[in-house]
């Protein structure tokens, strides 16, 4: 890749509890398929290969939706198949990778400077710090927080399915709040496939796009670390992304 800060085509690989969305950036195919309680990695590689040959791209991002270490997947995903921990997809789709937590990869594509918590309401409860410009994803959704369940309990998409959308939206604006007040987080974005059933974003929120999914794949092949950022512009003024905004 010479002396590219990044790739000039970078496949990135959002892998979901229900789909797996891909695209090649820089305008090349993009495409999603089902992925579910049964998929595992090499189902998954088979599907990309319908699709894409390694000449299609130049490397690879994964944004996955688990334990992610050094670049490394250390943990089996909750709601996929199994096999993905020790799964050389470098090899498998002939190109270099970099594996970062599905949050993590969106967090680094909507994040504004600062100090951020990037929340993602899916099929769980995705979390990210970033602190000037350095990922920590956070395992946050399995702790416990009240009556004996945890934030996946009350936030998650099997808590809405159980109580109802109305007392559902209540339960997350109580804790967004708590985990920004909890992580000192200048801002939240609130973000996954359930944003989108929110009237409101709470306070001191933004509503994200799961679209910088692919943005953050791309950035984090713009440096050595792929969890260290390139400087960014100031964060704005509240309120300045209007069509973010609460």
């Amino acid at each position: 890749m010479g002396s590219r800060k990044t790739p000039r085509r970078v496949l990135v690989i959002d892998v979901g509890g229900n789909h797996v969305k891909v695209r090649v950036m820089r305008r090349g195919p993009a495409f999603k398929f089902a992925s579910g309680a049964g998929l595992t990695p090499e189902q998954m590689v088979s599907c990309l290969r319908e699709k894409l040959s390694s000449s299609d791209y130049d490397a690879v991002s994964i944004g996955y939706p688990g334990v992610v270490t050094g670049g490394k997947i250390t943990a089996e995903p909750h709601n996929l198949g199994s096999g993905w921990i020790g799964y050389n997809f470098a090899r498998a789709l002939g190109k270099p990778v970099r594996t970062i937590n599905d949050a993590a990869m969106q967090a680094a594509g909507s994040y504004l400077g600062g100090r951020m918590l990037f929340l993602g309401l899916g099929t769980g409860l995705g979390a990210t710090l970033i602190l000037d410009g350095v990922i920590a994803p956070l395992e946050i959704g399995h702790l416990p927080y009240k009556d004996g369940l945890t934030f996946e309990d009350h936030v998650g998409e099997r808590a809405r399915l159980r109580m109802g959308s109305k007392k559902w939206r209540k339960l997350v604006h109580e804790a967004v709040a708590d985990l920004r007040a909890a992580l000192g987080a200048e801002y939240v974005v609130v973000g996954g496939g359930n944003v989108k059933r929110l009237h409101e974003v709470p306070n001191g929120a933004f509503r994200g796009d799961n679209e910088n999914a692919f943005v953050g794949g791309v950035l984090i092949w713009g440096g050595p670390d792929p969890l260290r950022l390139a400087p960014l512009r100031r964060m704005p003024r509240p309120g300045a992304r209007r069509a973010h905004a609460a």
